[in-house]
């Protein structure tokens, strides 16, 4: 089901890309539906027999095809916004089963949440135990809360990703946190349920989401013995993905069996929230070459893609893999692959070795599912990408691309 080149043209599942790229224009995001549900099952068959909820986290991806797909398999969501949570809500996700995070929760979101009916508020600081408090006593509402705590343990991963230290702006610190829950505790409107952390994105060695929900645990047995009603345990997402061919992550399964082993016997519930993991690898970003360039002896392939539609190589120099979506059989050459936005960061690829592309050929930035489209721009007043949704043999567009109007939609001539 994986995407892979058959008869020299990039396909997935039964669809080539190709196909998709000449019906829909390029840019354009496609995504798989069966590796999305593959992953997302991959999760729930490795908490069999554990209470459980998987939270998938809407920031990776919050297209609202992907969201109904996930909902239709039972996922519950994570989310950071009160925009997030209308989306779940549009595509047919449970309120019910929705988890709200986020270090900084404005009273209309926490208002929304409250009415919307969900499950849980992750609490990252004394200031928003009491904010939450006086919202929900307003609305005459009790609401379930567990707070998110600092562990202090390295992530191991990006310094723009990690979450879990002491110097991140997340979580409330272990020194403080029993005082923390305390006071929490004694808000006629809150009841807490429950303990949390997320240490960090792109994690491809379980070590430190191990030792984390150690400390999680300990903190947990600490609070019941203190008389809290402490029931469940939110291990935060954070499972890498493989964009290099030689990078090494360890499966789903056996992430999730090195967690188990920790938290079975205690008889908390386990929550947790994973994004990339289930939605980066189903998709791609089809792109088309516009120019080759030389410069004094460099190779610059310019396609139609650039920096506001992927983020990721210009905000973190991430690798995204680049595989034509025809085999030319052309000789290879080394080249960068850059977009068209004035900025000399503008780049999505630096380095790589290809058969040499030519003017009018699409090529694909592979691993794009997660983290892309949502943190695309109009940055040159470029419009979005159109987003696809594969399945099986049938493809449909669920995001039409931008056009100028509405780049300026909501604008006026003063």
């Amino acid at each position: 089901m994986n995407y892979e080149h058959r008869g020299g043209r990039l396909c997935v599942e039964e669809v080539e890309l190709a196909e998709v790229a000449e019906a829909c224009g390029t840019p354009v995001y496609v995504y798989s539906a069966g590796m999305i549900r593959e992953r997302y099952r991959e999760y729930a068959a490795a908490f069999a027999g554990m209470p459980h909820r998987i939270c998938y986290a809407v920031k990776a991806n919050s297209n609202l095809a992907v969201l109904a797909l996930l909902a239709k398999e039972g996922a519950g969501f994570d989310i950071v916004s009160g925009g997030e949570l209308f989306r779940v809500l549009r595509a047919g996700g449970d309120a019910a089963k929705v988890v709200f995070s986020g270090v900084g929760k404005s009273v209309g979101d926490i208002r929304y949440a409250i009415e919307a009916g969900v499950d849980n508020f992750n609490c990252e600081s004394f200031a928003e135990i009491e904010v939450l408090d006086r919202v929900a006593g307003e609305m005459g509402a009790t609401a379930q809360v567990a707070l998110r705590v600092n562990p202090d343990v390295n992530p191991v991963t990006h310094e723009y990703i990690s979450t879990g230290m002491r110097e991140n702006k997340f979580g409330v610190d272990m020194s403080i946190v029993e005082k923390a829950y305390a006071h929490a505790a004694a808000c006629r409107n809150l009841r807490v349920t429950g303990v949390s952390c997320h240490i960090g994105s792109q994690m491809l060695d379980p070590a430190p989401m191990v030792e984390a929900v150690e400390r999680l645990v300990a903190l947990a047995a600490r609070l019941q013995a203190m008389g809290m009603p402490i029931a469940h345990l939110d291990l935060g997402g954070g499972l890498g993905v493989k964009y290099q061919r030689s990078e090494e992550t360890p499966s789903i399964g056996a992430a999730i069996g090195a967690l188990r082993r920790v938290v079975e016997g205690t008889g908390l519930a386990v929550m947790v929230e994973p994004g990339r993991s289930i939605v980066a690898e189903a998709g791609v970003l089809l792109a088309r070459v516009l120019y080759r360039k030389n410069n004094g002896g460099k190779e610059f392939t310019i396609v139609d893609a650039a920096m506001n539609d992927l983020l990721r190589p210009a905000l973190y120099k991430a690798f995204h893999e680049v595989k034509p979506v025809v085999a030319s059989g052309a000789a290879e050459i080394e080249t960068d692959i850059v977009g068209p936005v004035c900025e000399s960061g503008d780049w999505l690829a630096k380095g790589r070795v290809l058969p040499a592309p030519t003017s009018g050929e699409v090529i694909a930035l592979m691993t794009a599912g997660a983290y892309g489209f949502g943190m695309a721009s109009n940055y040159n007043s470029r419009g979005r990408a159109a987003e696809v949704l594969v399945d099986g043999a049938s493809y449909r567009v669920v995001r039409e691309r931008e056009t100028w109007d509405d780049l300026v939609r909501g604008e006026s001539v003063a």
